[in-house]
């Protein structure tokens, strides 16, 4: 059994590995990369709870449409046009990929959660695909607060975006930057961590000067508009 976090042992990955053989030679379409399995047992721990999990995920995939989704789409091409949440072209300190968030673009009075979401799984799909599992398997999540109001506080948002990276996407945060946090976003993160297990709220990091910026990424890299 894996801690949470913490690769399996070998002998656990060559167990999983021969459970879903069987549903990949079946049908290739639920195929998983081994580093993607690897993930899934840090993330659920033992064989048999990964095994459901990675079966929950791949009906979820399918049902969802994951593998469709694309900037033409009409409800990702409206959120793409509002720069919320892009893509940055330069990586992490670590190799990771950058999805930013620019908070202050987002109206909680104006968003449809639905369209939202599945604008989320777009950026969070294109992020994944410019990893390099060789290399390193996670990203680096930026949410930037600068001109933060209450109106661009979307609890239910997080909420989906914790459920997608714990559910569908596990062990695919590598890092999450809290940049430009005003006093008041300190009330909405006292009602937020206790959403988040031990070993994600640990990849949470508020950077509040540019030394700390610098351990992660250079501050250049980020939008200024």
């Amino acid at each position: 059994m894996a801690v949470n976090g913490v690769d399996a042992s070998e002998t656990d990955f060559v167990e999983m590995k021969a459970r879903c053989q069987l549903i990949f030679d079946a049908d290739p379409s639920q195929c998983h990369t081994d580093a993607s399995l690897r993930r899934f047992l840090r993330a659920f721990l033992t064989v048999d709870d990964a095994f459901k999990a990675l079966l929950k995920c791949n009906k979820w995939r399918r049902n969802f449409g994951v593998d469709s989704l694309s900037p033409e789409d009409p409800d990702i091409l409206s959120e793409l046009g509002t720069g919320k949440a892009i893509m940055l072209s330069h990586r992490d300190v670590r190799g990771r990929p950058i999805i930013y968030i620019a908070v202050r673009k987002h109206s909680v009075y104006e968003r449809d959660i639905d369209k939202l979401t599945k604008f989320i799984v777009y950026i969070l799909e294109n992020g994944c695909r410019k990893c390099n599992e060789d290399v390193i398997d996670n990203l680096c999540i930026v949410f930037d607060l600068k001109d933060f109001s209450m109106g661009c506080m979307d609890y239910q948002f997080v909420k989906n975006l914790i459920w997608l990276l714990s559910k569908y996407y596990p062990e695919r945060l590598g890092v999450c930057l809290i940049v430009n946090a005003p006093m008041l976003f300190y009330g909405c993160w006292t009602a937020i961590k206790p959403w988040l297990n031990e070993v994600t709220a640990s990849k949470v990091t508020f950077v509040n000067d540019e030394k700390t910026m610098m351990e992660y990424l250079h501050p250049d890299m980020l939008p200024q508009d």
